[in-house]
């Protein structure tokens, strides 16, 4: 098991989707933090609490980006466990599985 707090061990102030675009994109959430956990751990807690938010373009390359790198939704399912203790965060939640859904959705079509 692992816990990642994106606000303490990311960054309090996450960016927009691709690293090209500045720091603390989802892309580089993805590729240096979240999916290395993912393969090296039977489950991994993401803390969503702390930040001043969350762009839908962070949310959707960070945890969407995640099927069109080879993580499949049922993997994901059992592995990731987004958590929101604050009731700000609990949307980010759901959008983040909106993402993952989406995402598997058009790989299963293509």
């Amino acid at each position: 098991m692992a816990e990642i707090s994106i606000a303490t061990d990311f960054s309090r102030f996450p960016g927009g989707r691709y690293r090209k675009l500045g720091k603390h994109s989802g892309e580089e959430f993805r590729e240096d933090v979240l999916s290395p956990a993912l393969k090296k751990n039977e489950e991994v807690f993401v803390i969503l609490d702390g930040t001043v938010g969350y762009g839908s373009s962070f949310l959707e390359e960070a945890f969407g980006g995640l099927v069109r790198i080879g993580f499949s939704l049922d993997e994901l399912k059992g592995k990731l466990k987004p958590v929101a203790q604050s009731p700000e965060y609990q949307t980010y939640v759901q959008e983040i599985w909106q993402y993952i859904e989406d995402a598997s959705q058009r790989k299963s079509i293509a």
